[in-house]
């Protein structure tokens, strides 16, 4: 793979879309941050409705244990007395829960295809964002093959062939219900053969709980890894944002039954709170490697942990 090849995908003007997205009316945040006192200063009681609040928004009980302590100790000593004090010293603990899983994508190799393995439940957006993605590599300088491995939802095949359409891009696909595997193991040797730079393989939607579609999931992996022992190079899951602490849920068991390595975060522009990126970040420490705010391919960006924490505050 070239090295010369742009690796950043980052798109002018997200963070206008990202703010926008957080703030339809009022984030959460700034909400309830001018909500919360009846005047000016600071209180005991503030800081502990302040804490429930962070809890409804789904940055779960480490993130906000976390933030809490920072704040607390701030008040405590005197340094927090204001509304636009409290604002403020919130950045910082809140910056360093993100900071720690952003990580962007690294697609680079000497040789052979970078396989993108790409997982979730029904519902999360989870092919839309490999079209997108698919996009955003080949506008990057990439070469970009896809496997339609999602056999079993009607019109998955197709969705995704529409989106190699738009992009340019070669599909691999085979018969509905083939084998997910089978279709996994042609595509990296077409993509091989071809000197393609990302394969971008779909799989079916399925549910955490479902043992038997989680390992076949795990077969996918290893079908690819006889091909090239280090495939797939990122296995990524795709959580919605809306659906909140569930969302939690779903990397936990997925990580335990395939092992992550990255995850996605779509629909923020959906939720009141998005939150649950905190709560992801502090409770699974895995990199969070896109965030989506729409549907149009713009919309799916790279996480910028401080990009994200300055869209709550405005």
């Amino acid at each position: 793979m070239a090295k010369s090849k742009s690796n950043t995908i980052k798109q002018p003007g997200f963070l206008t879309r990202l703010r926008a997205s957080l703030n339809r009316g009022n984030s959460w945040l700034t909400y309830d941050l001018r909500n919360l006192l009846p005047g000016e200063t600071v209180d005991q009681d503030a800081l502990d409705e302040l804490e429930s609040r962070l809890l409804t928004a789904d940055l779960g009980v480490d993130a906000t244990t976390r933030i809490m302590e920072r704040v607390q100790s701030l008040f405590d000593g005197g340094r927090i007395t204001t509304r636009e004090q409290l604002a403020n010293e919130l950045k910082a603990p809140m910056l360093d829960v993100l900071r720690q899983v952003e990580r962007p994508l690294d697609v680079t190799r000497e040789s052979g295809p970078f396989v993108l393995l790409v997982a979730g439940v029904n519902g999360v957006g989870k092919t839309t964002t490999i079209g997108k993605l698919a996009r955003k590599y080949v506008d990057a300088g990439y070469s970009v093959m896809l496997a339609a491995g999602d056999t079993f939802r009607a019109g998955a095949v197709e969705q995704l062939t529409q989106w190699g359409e738009r992009n340019g891009v070669p599909v691999v696909a085979q018969s509905s219900g083939a084998d997910a595997a089978s279709v996994a193991y042609d595509a990296y040797a077409r993509a091989a053969a071809r000197g393609v730079d990302i394969l971008i393989a779909d799989t079916a939607g399925r549910l955490h709980t479902q043992g038997n579609l989680m390992g076949e999931l795990a077969k996918v992996k290893r079908v690819l890894g006889k091909q090239d022992t280090s495939a797939p190079h990122e296995t990524m899951l795709v959580v919605d944002a809306t659906t909140g602490g569930n969302a939690l849920s779903q990397a936990r068991s997925f990580h335990e039954s395939v092992g992550l390595t990255g995850l996605t975060v779509t629909k923020l522009d959906g939720t009141a709170a998005g939150g649950v990126v905190f709560a992801i970040a502090e409770t699974m420490g895995l990199p969070i490697r896109f965030i989506g705010v729409g549907e149009a391919t713009e919309d799916l960006d790279v996480f910028d942990a401080e990009r994200f924490v300055d869209a709550l505050f405005k």
